[in-house]
């Protein structure tokens, strides 16, 4: 509508110009003097138009940034072999005479479809872990359409991400690290993945929002919310900033559609260096700084009883003993309220300011104790290790082949375990394709009671497999949660 007023404005007072009309005349002043017979006050003049004079005037594109970025962000295929279903005419001789089946019948290949980042020219690929969860056979395809096989060097399902290595033969275009922590709100993002398996697909938006948590995708909650597109099979794609670098792995979305609703979340790109930085150091699995205490969300109720205005920070409710916060002086009854100058509005911001920080180097946070703000500092280290007292259980029955170890605070910390008992033996590993894995055990789980025998410790635990049974009644607790299951084995 405005358009339209415009150019009727336009047309009047040109052809006010070609009636031969003085200058003053030929000014819009003039023609409305003509058309109402009235003088009209002067008025401010409206701003000049000029044609662009530059060709970066004339088109506005991201181009340029995707032609930079386009050919570091891959395609993941991740296939996992299984056995087929059995017939239930197999061995019948007279059915066999009319369905001759091949080796490659009995087959099925489940696959997964996703995206990937290079982050290393040599050949590491980013992706999220749930792309590649169970695969027996990882491939990526490049940009130009060239397909290479990975090999899975490190991944983890709390936070959600792999770390894949191809050989390409050559040096691959790779991205590099955005601070994700020097991120605003507002700020313009590209994402770049695969959705739907249509091929690489590129959508723009803007940070909608920062420290997300809450998501429910994974143990990890702290997310960058963006408005881009991201659809299934963006998953493990990249979310770029506007000089090109990774902002963030795309990792889930909000919808009810199984389509983009403008709410989608990524792995934020200083947490996706510490991932890849564990891979090039060659680790085996991904270590979290453990810092030995235990922390619950500031209520309103709480915030007010310290002072603060509003709720924020986290208040540590246990502390391990002759753990880096006992160390380092942190109490019970403490408000962690920023570490290094970056402030803590909830236990998973910690968890991530943690999950971020090198083990083993001094680590400064901002106290509140008794109404007064202290600064401590401490070094996070490694965990003490899960399995030098866990106990592998083996034989014919439902928990062979998980490994378990005696429920501690410190073992509660670094599994992230939530709502556990007191006591009780908790699965640190179930292997794949285990006994204990085909019944659904997870790590995690803390196994409570067995026949009808209380269990406080893996000692106990395994006493109490040794003995046999052919019915097996286990009480479990898994997330806060208690459940009971019998097993006939």
């Amino acid at each position: 509508m405005i358009r339209h007023v415009h150019v009727a404005l336009a047309i009047c007072l040109s052809f006010a110009g070609a009636n031969g009309a003085s200058a003053e005349e030929g000014t819009l002043k003039g023609f409305l003097n003509r058309l109402t017979g009235e003088e009209v006050t002067a008025q401010t003049p409206a701003p000049v138009r000029k044609v662009p004079q530059s060709a970066t005037r004339i088109k506005q594109s991201f181009a340029p940034l995707v032609r930079q970025t386009a050919p570091a962000v891959v395609n993941v295929y991740a296939t996992q072999m299984a056995r087929a279903q059995r017939s239930p005419f197999e061995g019948d001789p007279f059915f066999d005479q009319f369905f001759r089946r091949s080796p490659g019948r009995s087959l099925r290949r489940p696959s997964s479809l996703g995206s990937g980042v290079i982050v290393d020219p040599s050949g590491l690929v980013v992706t999220n872990n749930h792309v590649i969860q169970g695969a027996d056979d990882v491939r990526i395809a490049l940009n130009n359409g060239r397909e290479l096989k990975a090999q899975i060097v490190l991944r983890d399902e709390n936070v959600d991400l792999a770390i894949l290595r191809v050989d390409g033969g050559d040096t691959l275009p790779a991205l590099d690290f955005a601070d994700s922590d020097s991120m605003e709100v507002g700020d313009l993002v590209l994402a770049i993945g695969n959705p739907f398996g249509v091929g690489q697909t590129v959508t723009s938006g803007i940070v909608s929002a920062l420290a997300r948590n809450h998501v429910g995708v994974s143990d990890f909650n702290f997310f960058i919310q963006t408005d881009a597109a991201i659809n299934p099979g963006n998953s493990g794609g990249a979310l770029v900033d506007m000089d090109g670098n990774l902002a963030g792995i795309n990792t889930a979305i909000y919808s009810r559609s199984g389509g983009s609703n403008g709410i989608g979340f990524s792995i934020p790109a200083n947490m996706v260096r510490a991932f890849v930085a564990a891979a090039r150091a060659g680790e085996s699995r991904f270590e979290r700084p453990w810092l030995g205490a235990a922390f619950s969300p500031v209520t309103p109720d709480i915030a007010e009883a310290l002072g603060l205005d509003r709720p924020t920070g986290v208040i540590v409710a246990d502390v391990v003993e002759d753990s880096p916060a006992d160390k380092g002086g942190i109490e019970v009854g403490d408000a962690i309220l920023a570490m290094e100058d970056r402030p803590i509005e909830h236990p998973d911001a910690l968890g991530y300011r943690l999950a971020t920080h090198p083990i083993g180097t001094e680590a400064r946070f901002t106290v509140l104790r008794d109404s007064k703000r202290l600064e401590i500092v401490t070094m996070p280290a490694r965990a003490p290790d899960l399995s030098a007292n866990a106990v592998l259980l083996e034989g014919e029955q439902p928990l062979a082949g998980a490994l378990v170890a005696d429920l501690t605070t410190a073992l509660s910390q670094r599994m992230r375990l939530k709502g556990t008992p007191a006591s009780g033996a908790v699965l640190v590993e179930v292997e794949r394709g285990s006994i204990a894995a085909t019944y659904g055990f997870k790590p995690g789980d803390a196994i409570v009671e067995l026949n009808g025998n209380m269990i406080d410790s893996a000692a106990t635990l395994q006493r109490v497999v040794e003995r046999g049974a052919r019915f097996w009644r286990v009480a479990l607790v898994r997330e806060g949660r208690t459940y009971r299951q019998m097993f006939s084995y």
